[in-house]
């Protein structure tokens, strides 16, 4: 009577976490397909700083274009500009804000929210309400260029660096389980 062999059971692989599999393997992929460090960085770095424009709807398409225009990769750009929208939302009245005392509107936005809104609309009208935040909207849009340009430049110059770690670190590890003879 002969024993049944016994198969080895493969190595159960811990599951990957959602930030894993959304976020950091896509970019992965990305070097892994060739696009440079260099590139990855600059449009990872622009993505960032598109999601965070004080603007709502415009995220999608400005960091498309750019993306283009500079030939990077817009489906990377677009999930760096879109996992910024929780960060753009909680800086959209700071900047709002912000932007309103830079442009000589500061007075009429120290609390700014929905009801005092209202209450300018109600009192002063839709223009009177359209003004203000016009102002205080191009007031962010300000703001945010002059914080943009620093913010890109610190994330490429940080990315660049780990992406090129990442990519030597890959090759390495091709070069190791790559066979002697080849």
């Amino acid at each position: 009577m002969s024993l049944p062999e016994t198969e080895s059971l493969p190595v159960a692989v811990p599951p990957r976490s959602w930030l894993r599999r959304r976020v950091f393997d896509p970019f992965l992929d990305l070097l892994k397909a060739g696009l440079s460090p260099e590139k990855l960085a600059l449009t990872v770095a622009l993505g960032v700083a598109f999601g965070l424009v004080p603007t709502f709807g415009i995220t999608t398409v400005v960091s498309a274009v750019v993306a283009l225009r500079l030939r990077l990769n817009v489906a990377a750009m677009q999930l760096a500009a879109h996992l910024m929208s929780a960060f753009q939302l909680m800086l959209l009245i700071p900047f709002l804000r912000a932007g309103a005392t830079i442009m000589g509107e500061g007075h009429r936005v120290d609390n700014l929210t929905v009801a005092s809104i209202r209450h300018l609309i109600d009192h002063e009208g839709w223009a009177a309400a359209g003004r203000l935040l016009w102002r205080a909207e191009l007031g962010a849009l300000l703001l945010w260029v002059l914080a943009a340009v620093p913010l890109v430049a610190l994330l490429y110059f940080i990315l660049r660096a780990v992406f090129r770690r990442v990519l030597a670190k890959q090759g390495a590890a091709l070069a190791e389980a790559a066979p002697e003879g080849i």
